[in-house]
């Protein structure tokens, strides 16, 4: 099966998945997605830098209903899904979370991986990130 990522710019790479945001070169702010500026201080240069693959949740909730466009549901229908912030130590990242109801929680120990997003009209599977239960919490 074919493969594209959903934005090649979040990532470092894809086998093993890993984030890439960016540093201030002036206050050490972390960022994710990246950006060209520093939202803290304004003053630095903003710098790639590869995110942690592991990480607690620190809030989240279910997305009940579809979202409004661009999203695109997936083959199959919209299912509702979990979604929230991870805290990996130097920033909250927003993602979605590939964790049984039954297991999730605030403080959970989470690790990244790729899940289909959807598939385009040829039939390439899109893959985004997302974070799922981490059995040993390491960073």
């Amino acid at each position: 099966m074919i493969s594209r990522l959903i934005d090649e710019d979040l990532f470092e790479s894809v086998n093993p998945p890993r984030l890439t945001g960016a540093r201030c070169s002036g206050c050490a702010t972390v960022v994710f997605p990246r950006q060209g500026s520093c939202p803290k201080c304004s003053d630095g240069a903003m710098s790639a830098h590869v995110l942690p693959v592991s990480g607690r949740v620190w809030s989240w909730t279910l997305q009940a209903f579809q979202p409004k466009p661009p999203y695109r549901p997936p083959t199959g229908g919209y299912r509702p899904y979990h979604v929230g912030y991870v805290d990996l130590g130097e920033v909250l990242v927003e993602a979605r979370l590939e964790v049984p109801r039954a297991e999730i929680r605030i403080g959970l120990p989470v690790r990244l991986t790729t899940v289909t997003a959807y598939h385009d009209e040829d039939g390439t599977e899109v893959l985004t990130f997302a974070f799922r239960t981490d059995g040993n919490g390491e960073r």
